[in-house]
């Protein structure tokens, strides 16, 4: 068990008719005129966003809006907002949205007193010395940011998607109403819900096998999952399951499920590389790359796997073959990921094979230029990058 320091700062407000109380929390954490920030069409389309402005305005605070967030959030709207925030001189950054929304809310907040590019951060050239508070309603549980210290960028110059940790980036609060995700597409529910589990599954791959509390949180988030993705696919408008998924999305990214653990994310940077490239959607870009990886490193700590596949995906034990019982368990995690319509490789991603010049280049971003490394669980070699994305090239 590795010795570990827990933050998880953020207040969550959950539950019907909480985004009520999004004046009195703005101001609690020293707003006065705030950008709201939002996506596409569908915060307008169901009334969320003029409530929201309403209930701020009502509250007298002023207001300021910057829509046109899109998935894989862009650099180019995050230089739009500083120069906006500067120009209004915005004090408090309110998203409402999903975790594009809030990775480009965090994205704008730390380049507002920052004299440089923004993307310094991201590319690991400076560190802020200070951001914008925020807080946000959440609309698409997925991502994990409105409890997270992540946001993740994608640089249109060269279509480049990378991630920035950084402690001051947690939100203030979250205000978290699951009827607002009954509209969710039922699609994006389930990539949703691939990417908060993989959130967990990035820490549960561990070496550190000695965690049993974590461990335990971890597969009954799991499970609970699962379970409840096919619940709100049968029914959208199931507040039980939908609320189940939605503090999961929270609790699989504030790192709870990682405590005394040593997380992998090899999965997570090797899928940035496929979404920046394709613009794919992230949570069905993981279900594409997962599978390959799994079978590539499983050998680094078997019983891990077996693990995985007895106590999350329901495999009985063959105590004369871990081998035979760690492989059930990818198998039954890409049964599940087609039974929710999630692909399991990269042609059934992005609909045609991909090249190994596209491969290659891949390969040369995630290893910055053949430079670094990814992952712990098995440190991947560029060598390494190339055969996993080769094993998912496969259909």
């Amino acid at each position: 068990m590795k010795d570990f320091i827990y933050h998880a700062p953020t207040e969550v407000v959950f539950g019907k008719e909480s985004e009520e109380k999004v004046a009195r929390l703005v101001k609690k954490y020293g707003g006065s005129k705030v950008l709201v920030h939002y996506g596409g069409g569908s915060a307008k389309r169901s009334g969320l966003l003029d409530k929201i402005c309403g209930l701020l305005q009502e509250g007298g605070l002023e207001i300021v809006l910057l829509g046109g967030v899109v998935p894989n959030p862009r650099l180019s709207l995050v230089h739009k907002g500083i120069e906006l925030c500067r120009k209004e001189k915005v004090d408090f950054i309110l998203s409402v949205g999903g975790g594009s929304v809030i990775d480009s809310a965090k994205a704008i907040s730390y380049g507002i007193p920052y004299q440089g590019d923004v993307w310094d951060f991201y590319l690991g050239k400076a560190d802020p010395a200070c951001c914008l508070p925020m807080g946000c309603v959440l609309t698409i549980p997925a991502a994990g940011s409105e409890m997270s210290d992540s946001s993740v960028i994608t640089n249109e110059d060269g279509d480049v998607k990378i991630g920035y940790s950084n402690q001051m980036s947690r939100q203030k609060f979250a205000i978290m109403n699951p009827v607002r995700t009954f509209t969710l597409p039922p699609y994006q529910t389930a990539a949703g819900v691939t990417d908060m589990m993989m959130h967990t599954m990035e820490r549960y791959f561990s070496h550190d096998d000695d965690m049993t509390l974590t461990d335990a949180v971890a597969e009954a988030l799991l499970r609970t999952m699962k379970d409840c993705v096919y619940d709100v696919l049968k029914d959208p408008e199931d507040y039980r399951a939908r609320a189940q998924i939605m503090w999961g999305g929270s609790i699989a990214h504030n790192d709870l499920t990682g405590c005394g653990l040593s997380g992998d994310w090899a999965t997570h940077q090797l899928e940035h590389e496929l979404s920046g490239m394709f613009d794919a959607t992230h949570g069905a870009g993981l279900a594409a790359i997962w599978p390959s990886w799994a079978r590539y490193v499983m050998h680094e700590n078997i019983s891990r796997f077996v693990r995985f596949a007895v106590n999350v995906m329901d495999v009985p034990n063959d105590f004369t073959d871990p081998e035979g019982t760690a492989l059930k368990g990818i198998e039954a995690m890409e049964r599940f990921y087609r039974s929710i319509g999630m692909p399991v490789n990269i042609p059934e991603l992005i609909g045609r094979d991909i090249t190994d010049a596209e491969i290659e280049e891949m390969v040369r971003k995630c290893s910055k230029d053949y430079t670094v490394t990814q992952g712990q669980f098995k440190v991947l070699q560029p060598a390494d990058m190339a055969a996993i994305y080769k094993m998912a090239a496969k259909s």
